[in-house]
């Protein structure tokens, strides 16, 4: 067996290794599913009429929840919050949490920022919404891997974290989602040429030989 030959078979494991733990193939939630989630969740009638839809419109893709914010000056001062801290550092102990458990089921933020005015350009019915910090989007595999995540009894203690950091958010699902940084295509390109490169190296030494 050639050199290229085994290299087209390495890449063609690691892609579809990679393609498999990235990509959720479970479909959209049941309904016993939905009765479990609907069992963890402590919320108002109307928090979970919403949560219902969300989970019940599940069609078993990737999304991205995009999460708008403006933090505090000062954290609030709750149990686990030192004095002296700042919000970016009591942020970063919610993120102990969330980042781990992101990363294992392939979640991962795909981009982040700061404001880039202090003010909102543009607002329509949106009394209060005038200022925000910065925004930033997350890739989640599935809701269900969303849900999972955000119904963790660990994440209960650590999401205080997230209330004291900030003064007010905003989050929303969007699905679905399609980029060109998606890292199955990256990934599948990347790999393509370390493949023709390593073809064309082998051509080009038999040539010569």
């Amino acid at each position: 067996m050639t050199v290229t030959k085994w290299t087209w078979l390495v890449i063609v494991v690691i892609y579809l290794g990679f393609f498999s733990w990235y990509t959720s193939f479970k479909g959209p939630l049941t309904q016993q599913e939905i009765d479990h989630y609907l069992e963890k969740v402590d919320a108002t009638p109307e928090e979970l009429a919403s949560f219902r839809k969300f989970m019940e419109d599940d069609d078993g893709d990737d999304f991205v929840m995009i999460n708008i914010m403006e933090m505090n000056d000062t954290p609030l001062q709750i149990e686990g919050v030192e004095p002296g801290e700042t919000t970016d550092e009591v942020l970063a102990k919610y993120m102990e949490y969330m980042f781990p458990a992101m990363l294992s089921r392939a979640s991962h933020p795909v981009f982040q920022g700061q404001a880039a005015s202090d003010r909102a350009m543009d607002l329509m019915n949106a009394d209060g919404m005038e200022t925000w910090t910065g925004a930033a989007g997350v890739r989640y595999r599935s809701r269900r891997d969303m849900i999972d995540i955000s119904t963790n009894p660990e994440f209960t203690g650590r999401h205080e974290f997230k209330v004291a950091a900030l003064a007010k958010t905003i989050a929303f699902p969007v699905a679905p989602f399609n980029y060109l940084g998606d890292p199955r295509l990256v990934l599948a390109l990347l790999l393509g040429l370390i493949g023709c490169a390593v073809g064309w190296w082998q051509a080009r030494s038999v040539g010569s030989a």
